[in-house]
């Protein structure tokens, strides 16, 4: 891939943002070096990989922390008689735990079939004994532990003896001698490792003994008494012992990781290449974005595209850039300020993200083909140094990239051939695309030419694309329209940007003299465009919403089909199984039998029937006729909640909160506004006459508790019922309280109230429904 095309689509400010999201700094660096695939089966390879990913992590919540980079430590690895330091090893027993959490957290998801994961974290050998070796003569801290070794321990054991006996003794002398005023700090330190009293200055002529140092202030003497100094040299022994038995332990260690040198390195490459894909991830999540198929043959289409670099602020405009099957090139034309540079930058960026396995900011249904190379010619491109210009440096391009070009490439042309005569200009840019359609490449561009726009809309292989402007304001709409040229509205754009008015009465009056203005034209044009462009969203949106509650019923459908043919094979059973205890006949029980099985079709036609005329709560508005299928009475829409989906009906003068998946059209068919005369309900009952249910929650933990009562009250409104007895017991009263609270914030209670004390008092809740 073309360096410079990285350079100018910024490539490189999209790995620096996704560098930041790694832990570890090989990660980072990582990060910095990745660059987009040629072959196309890597690419599908890393898409999937991507995909897999969000997976796990969503699924698994899985995260690395930050690790230390081995890199130094491979090249200690490679000198012969090199060993490894505490702080090598210490850092591979980070990596290696690392590595072991997250390939036992795969494990767990065996049966999701992986494998590109599983690739990523077990294609290297895991070297069980250097692991082994490692975490035995390591403690979590990285200090080598006494165990590693039977020598090691025993020379621990004394220097720990030594220290117990130099503390003993020091107490002994000072309580003999009467020295506690005499100690600036506890009774034995260490200085110059030695074991030393800390004693005020001033009384350092009445012990024998070696002064090793003072404090900064001189107040303090660091003195090794005479008793002490036969221990201390022992103690210096030890200490050179300990020494070597840890170098003997590093000695060890380092021949067991240079042993298995490779399943090392490809455990600490698997790791970092991990948190490279944890990186995509976060990055994909900050960005809203998400792995793009790459196929051969593939339409280019890009739905919902934002520009990488602008997708994570705020008020970012979505373009869908999309070629057809037939078309090989496609011509961008609008006003300046418009966003055709954007656009063919976000195109750029993003088949470079898709090509590299990274996120991309578009939605679902985005596809590309696997582009080999991708070349630029944009902006301005003169050099003062070199005596080149603008147009000049775009030939000079062309011409050394032109022998590259073939059916796998996409040429990003922006406002080529404006450097010179605008005839000749926009012939050569006809030129370039002739040729680029001739070897089967594909292109887009963005121009200003009449002739070029004209050209767009008659070439076959070609399309028209244009940028679309408010026909009030003349301020960009950041939309694209396709099959239609846009004007250049230069004089708008000067205007808007403070360009004296004499200058722009002046430039308007040359256009008409020119008699080549069709600003007109292409104003009606663009009028017409944004029309049809804001048709086709509310078309989508309609799509899309019927869609979702086709899917919806669909899926309830099925729900309740599963449950019913569970219930019917309930009853065979049972029905086949008292004959076979002789409790019935056969003939009743083939009866039985026929019975369940009419029943089963009869009950699935209904059903059928009530998924069709079903609700969803998108059909909902207040002052519409429904019936609540519960009690089989029409009532009005009064309100909807929009956060708990529900809608408040009025029932004959009885006002309840209920689920849409509750209600139907009045009379069976779609909903309508109520008549202004009174309605068919009956008037509500009085509270007397109320169906009353019970509930018992004593003993149950409070989230339990909760849940229940949940259901408990959406089967009482499906049964009609209006009072409910919530027995939750005396207790200590913390039930009464959360079950209270819940109350409070349920739509369909009206009112609730602690029973009388001869039915219950403080153990039970009295509540009526609305």
């Amino acid at each position: 891939m073309e360096s410079r095309s990285l350079r100018l689509l910024e490539f490189n400010r999209v790995l620096e943002t996704l560098s930041t999201y790694a832990v570890s700094e090989a990660g980072a660096a990582a990060c910095l070096d990745v660059r987009p695939l040629k072959d196309v089966e890597a690419v599908s390879s890393s898409v999937r990989e991507l995909r897999q990913a969000a997976q796990w992590i969503g699924e698994s919540q899985i995260r690395l922390s930050a690790f230390p980079s081995l890199d130094g430590l491979f090249a200690n690895l490679d000198v012969k008689h090199e060993h490894l330091d505490h702080d090598d090893l210490f850092a591979l027993r980070i990596v290696f735990g690392q590595a072991e959490t997250v390939r036992e957290s795969l494990k767990n998801f065996d049966d999701r079939g992986w494998d590109e994961l599983g690739r990523v974290l077990f294609s290297a050998p895991w070297p069980q004994t250097a692991v082994s070796g490692i975490n035995r003569c390591l403690d979590p801290d990285g200090r080598i532990r006494d165990e590693s070794s039977p020598e090691l321990s025993d020379v621990r054991r004394e220097i720990r003896n030594i220290h117990q006996r130099c503390t003993r003794k020091v107490k002994d002398f000072v309580l003999r001698e009467d020295l506690s005023n005499a100690l600036q700090d506890d009774f034995i330190t260490i200085s110059s490792d030695r074991y030393v009293m800390p004693l005020k200055a001033n009384f350092k002529g009445r012990v024998k003994g070696i002064i090793h140092d003072y404090s900064q202030t001189g107040e303090t003497c660091y003195f090794e008494p005479m008793f002490l100094v036969e221990m201390n040299n022992r103690l210096q022994e030890l200490k050179r012992e300990e020494r070597e038995e840890e170098l003997k332990v590093l000695r060890y260690l380092t021949g067991l990781v240079r042993r298995e040198r490779d399943g090392v390195l490809g455990v600490y490459k698997s790791l970092v290449a991990l948190d490279v894909l944890m990186a995509k991830v976060a990055y994909g999540e900050a960005l809203d974005g998400r792995a793009v198929d790459v196929r051969e043959g593939a339409v280019p289409t890009l739905k919902g595209a934002r520009h990488p670099l602008l997708a994570t602020g705020g008020n970012v405009h979505p373009l869908n850039i999309s070629f057809t099957e037939t078309t090989r090139s496609l011509v961008i034309s609008g006003g300046n300020a418009g966003g055709k540079t954007v656009c063919l930058k976000t195109l750029g960026l993003c088949a470079l993200m898709a090509l590299s396995g990274l996120p991309v900011p578009v939605e679902e249904g985005s596809v590309l083909p696997p582009w080999s190379n991708v070349f630029v010619v944009m902006g301005d491109e003169q050099s003062l140094d070199e005596s080149v210009s603008t147009f000049t440096a775009q030939i000079s391009y062309i011409r050394r990239v032109w022998d590259s070009v073939d059916e796998n490439t996409l040429f990003i042309l922006d406002e080529f051939g404006a450097g010179t005569d605008p005839t000749q200009g926009a012939a050569l840019a006809q030129a370039v695309i002739d040729s680029l359609l001739e070897r089967e490449a594909m292109s887009v561009v963005a121009t200003h030419f009449p002739a070029l726009k004209a050209y767009a809309m008659a070439t076959e292989g070609v399309r028209a694309a244009c940028v679309l402007f408010d026909p009030r304001t003349k301020q960009p709409l950041f939309e694209l329209a396709y099959d239609q040229v846009g004007a250049s509205i230069a004089l708008d754009v000067a205007k808007e940007n403070g360009l004296p008015e004499e200058i722009l009465d002046r430039a308007e009056r040359y256009l008409l003299m020119d008699g080549s203005d069709t600003t007109a034209v292409l104003d009606r044009l663009n009028e017409l465009a944004v029309e049809r462009e804001k048709e086709i969203r509310e078309a989508e949106s309609v799509r899309r919403k019927m869609q979702h509650k086709h899917d919806k019923l669909e899926a309830d459908f099925e729900q309740r089909k599963g449950k019913l043919l569970k219930d019917i094979q309930g009853q065979a059973q049972d029905v086949v199984r008292q004959w076979k205890q002789d409790r019935i006949s056969r003939k009743q029980a083939q009866k039985k039998l026929a019975d369940a099985r009419e029943t089963l079709v009869s009950t699935g036609d209904k059903a059928e029937k009530a998924v069709e005329k079903a609700f969803s709560f998108d059909d909902l508005e207040p002052g519409m006729k429904v019936t609540y299928t519960a009690w089989n009475r029409e009532g009005d829409v009064v309100e909807i909640n929009k956060r708990k989906k529900q809608a408040k009906v009025d029932v004959g003068g009885v006002a309840m909160w209920v689920k849409a998946e509750h209600l139907q059209p009045a009379g069976g068919s779609g909903g309508s506004k109520p008549s202004s005369g009174k309605g068919s309900a009956p008037k509500a009952k009085p509270a007397d006459s109320l169906v009353t249910l019970r509930l018992d929650l004593r003993g149950r933990r409070a989230d339990e508790a909760l849940a229940e009562l949940d259901r408990f009250l959406d089967e009482a409104l499906l049964k009609g019922a209006g009072r409910l007895e919530i027995v939750h017991g005396r207790g200590t009263g913390a039930l009464r309280r959360e079950v209270h609270d819940f109350l409070k914030h349920y739509p369909a209670v009206s009112s609730f109230s602690l029973a009388p004390e001869d039915q219950g008092g403080d153990g039970m809740t009295e509540v009526l429904l609305t």
